[in-house]
C-alpha cells in the first residue's frame, strides 16, 4: 500500500492532475503527470470505474497498479503527482501487459511535463 503522504485524497487535486497535466495512453492505462514543487512528495490517484469489472476485478487492477507506481517512487521520489486511469482491457491484462503499458505511458508523460522547464 502507498504511504499516506503519497496518496491523492482530494478531487481537487485529481481535476489539477486531469486537466492541466500531460497525458499519454496505452492499450490499458492513461497516465496523467503534473509538475509540483520540488521538494513536494509525489501523490497519485488511481480512478477505475465500472466499465473495467466488478468490484474484485476493479481492486485487482488498482493493487496491481499501486504496486507499480510504488516502484517508481523509488526512482522518482518528488516533484509531480499523477493520476493512473485503468481502462477496461485491464480487466483481463496480465501484470506484464500493465506493467509495460504503465512504464511505457509513465515515461513519455513524464518526459512531456518536465519539457518545459527543470523540476527535478
Amino acid at each position: 500500500m502507498l504511504p499516506s503522504q503519497h496518496r491523492m485524497r482530494t478531487s481537487t487535486l485529481f481535476a489539477a492532475t486531469t486537466r492541466s497535466g500531460a497525458r499519454q495512453g496505452r492499450r490499458n492505462v492513461v497516465v496523467y503527470v503534473h509538475p509540483t514543487a520540488s521538494q513536494q512528495p509525489v501523490r497519485a490517484g488511481f480512478v477505475v470505474s465500472k466499465a473495467v469489472g466488478n468490484a474484485v476485478t476493479r481492486n485487482k487492477v488498482k493493487r496491481r497498479l499501486r504496486s507499480l507506481v510504488e516502484q517508481s517512487l523509488q526512482t522518482h521520489p518528488a516533484g509531480y503527482d499523477v493520476v493512473v486511469r485503468a481502462l477496461p482491457p485491464s480487466a483481463h491484462a496480465t501484470f506484464s501487459q500493465l506493467s509495460g503499458d504503465w512504464n511505457s505511458a509513465w515515461a513519455k508523460a513524464h518526459t512531456k511535463a518536465f519539457a518545459g522547464g527543470s523540476h527535478d
